[in-house]
């Protein structure tokens, strides 16, 4: 996956509305129009229409043509291409939890039954 696809991905998933997309598509496939359905009452439709197409170029949504049906379907490929580039810092934050813990047990055992200037 080249950086610039990650960054498609990354933008696609910055919108609230293109994120509850991708959730109703990970319930199967569905058309255009019953995806716009539960937009369309906080925007218009060539909105809606403008976030599908930031999905479909970040190619986490695929839309095929039959007849007037506009079927939608959700590709995770990008999404696992994301978390795979996530992964590496998700461990470096629970290495550092893990030294801060271990420092901080140290610090409560050095620190226990000492005053620190405060009366009883």
């Amino acid at each position: 996956m080249t950086n610039d696809q990650l960054s498609q991905t990354f933008h696609a998933l910055s919108d609230p509305t293109r994120r509850a997309m991708l959730a109703r598509l990970s319930q199967g496939e569905i058309n255009v129009s019953d995806l716009a359905k539960p937009f369309l009452k906080d925007m218009s439709l060539p909105a809606v229409t403008k976030h599908l197409k930031v999905l479909e170029n970040a190619g986490l949504v695929t839309k095929s043509k039959d007849a007037q049906y506009r079927p939608c379907k959700l590709n995770g490929s990008p999404l696992k291409d994301a978390n795979d580039w996530m992964e590496t810092y998700r461990q470096y934050w629970e290495d550092s939890l893990d030294r801060l813990g271990e420092y901080l047990k140290t610090v409560k055992k050095s620190t226990k039954g000492k005053n620190h200037g405060r009366k009883k």
